[in-house]
């Protein structure tokens, strides 16, 4: 890697987390002892350091107890992090509403039908609190309670990483493309494939799961398009 001593020095430092070289939590070799290790001064080591820190690989606490520790990752904040990478490729139009629901296609379609198979009473139940009125459905609550649903099968896959990558783009669609112009019957039709989804899920009907995710995220491309368009004006 080429480029200033403490971009260098940052890279080396990543490579070994992003290895596991350093665990998540354990704490990083001291401004000194990094010094002498990579033969650069301490200043070169605190601008490293505090380029990890603006990544959220470590994090820095001062005192007795103090130094620099492996950040323990969450999904929230992976989930945030991919969140801004794709909100900035639709702002900047690399990537279109059907490319969004291709991936989408591709990460709920299978992971219905795990759900179908694994899902918990405590998850079918969440399910079931996730459903709404289509009749008042409006506003940012009718938004929050779809993309639960979703988020409810996710986790029933037993796949954690899918709610980690799908998350984002729920809410890049949610926000970006034209939430406030949803078409006539959009949330109906919604709200009736979520009910069929549900008892597909209870049922423990895989295959039956999987064909219902497909159609209904189908729906949700064309009425997503639709809403892209009317947002441009």
């Amino acid at each position: 890697m080429t480029g200033p001593a403490y971009a260098v020095l940052a890279g080396n430092i990543r490579a070994r987390i992003v290895s596991g070289e350093l665990a998540p939590g354990e704490r990083l070799p001291n401004e000194q002892e990094l010094s002498a290790e990579f033969g650069v001064g301490r200043s070169t080591v605190r601008e490293a350091l505090r380029s990890l820190a603006s990544q959220d690989l470590i994090q820095t606490t001062r005192g007795v107890a103090g130094g620099s520790f492996v950040s323990v990752p969450t999904a929230a904040h992976l989930s945030a992090h991919l969140e801004t990478g794709v909100a900035l490729m639709a702002a900047a139009e690399r990537v279109t509403v059907g490319q969004l629901m291709s991936l989408r296609h591709l990460l709920e379609v299978p992971a219905a039908g795990e759900a179908a198979r694994h899902r918990t009473d405590e998850q079918l139940e969440d399910l079931r609190r996730a459903e709404f009125d289509p009749a008042t459905a409006v506003g940012e609550a009718t938004y929050a309670a779809n993309q639960d649903f979703h988020l409810v099968l996710l986790r029933a896959s037993g796949n954690p990483l899918l709610e980690v990558i799908t998350a984002p783009l729920f809410r890049v669609l949610a926000t970006r493309f034209g939430r406030d112009h949803a078409p006539d019957g959009f949330w109906a039709c919604v709200a009736d494939d979520h009910a069929e989804l549900h008892d597909l899920v209870a049922a423990r009907d895989a295959d039956g799961a999987v064909t219902a995710m497909r159609r209904h995220l189908d729906h949700l491309t064309g009425a997503y398009q639709q809403m892209d368009r009317l947002s441009r004006g």
